[in-house]
């Protein structure tokens, strides 16, 4: 899918953070050619400057939880969802975002939304990996566009389970029915690899550009005065 050359005055400065987990370089170019200037980074200030910041993943949750507390960026992180500019998590990414996750014996996790990752349930082969469908639970503007059960690359052994069952809005079935995209306010995630999920993919990451396109500076500032 093929998207238009835009201005560089059009272009929003999205970071793309760096904490030691693979799969940067795919994420920062499918955001480039959906429209955006991908920084990728473990620097807290280009967070702070950035207009939209995504947080990618692929690993465990105990090294991601180290990474990113080595580089100084749990704090960073919180208040870059605190100002209220676009915020995306993929795959390891959403997951980090909860209270904590039971792999690797337990680890305390960013805590900006609250529950708990757990592995797959007993008998399904894992990792889950391959195209499975999206059911769109609730209405989000990552989903402009992108038709109701799509399908999406997914590769990963565990699942969040929120306690608010409102932050949920996409399901997935592998033997039985999971949440694979989860947010809310300024913040969203997904289970699945937008970066690897072809033509929807860039479609959900075209989204997100214009989100951050959309956010005017006026309106961070005030997100982070309330924070």
């Amino acid at each position: 899918m093929s998207e238009p050359q835009l201005e560089s005055a059009d272009r929003p400065r999205v970071a793309v953070v760096d904490y030691g987990a693979g799969n940067l370089r795919s994420v920062a170019r499918a955001l480039e050619a959906c429209g955006a200037e991908p920084v990728v980074t473990d620097r807290a200030d280009d967070l702070e400057r950035a207009a939209a910041v995504v947080l990618p993943g692929v690993g465990a949750a105990g090294a991601a939880m180290r990474g990113l507390s080595e580089r100084g960026l749990v704090g960073p992180l919180r208040r870059a969802v605190a100002s209220g500019k676009p915020f995306l998590g993929v795959c390891l990414g959403l997951q980090v975002l909860m209270t904590r996750s039971e792999e690797d014996g337990g680890v305390a996790c960013l805590g900006i939304i609250r529950g708990t990752v757990r592995r797959l349930p007993a008998g399904l082969k894992v990792p889950h990996m391959g195209w499975n469908q999206v059911q769109q639970r609730t209405p989000h503007r990552l989903f402009a566009e992108i038709p109701d059960g799509a399908d999406f690359y997914f590769v990963h052994s565990y699942v969040v389970v929120p306690d608010d069952p409102a932050v949920i809005l996409g399901t997935t079935d592998y033997g039985g029915s999971f949440s694979s995209v989860v947010g809310f306010e300024n913040v969203v995630a997904t289970q699945f690899h937008p970066e690897k999920s072809a033509d929807e993919g860039l479609r959900l990451y075209r989204n997100f550009v214009r989100w951050a396109r959309d956010v005017s500076p006026s309106a961070v500032v005030a997100g982070r005065e309330r924070a």
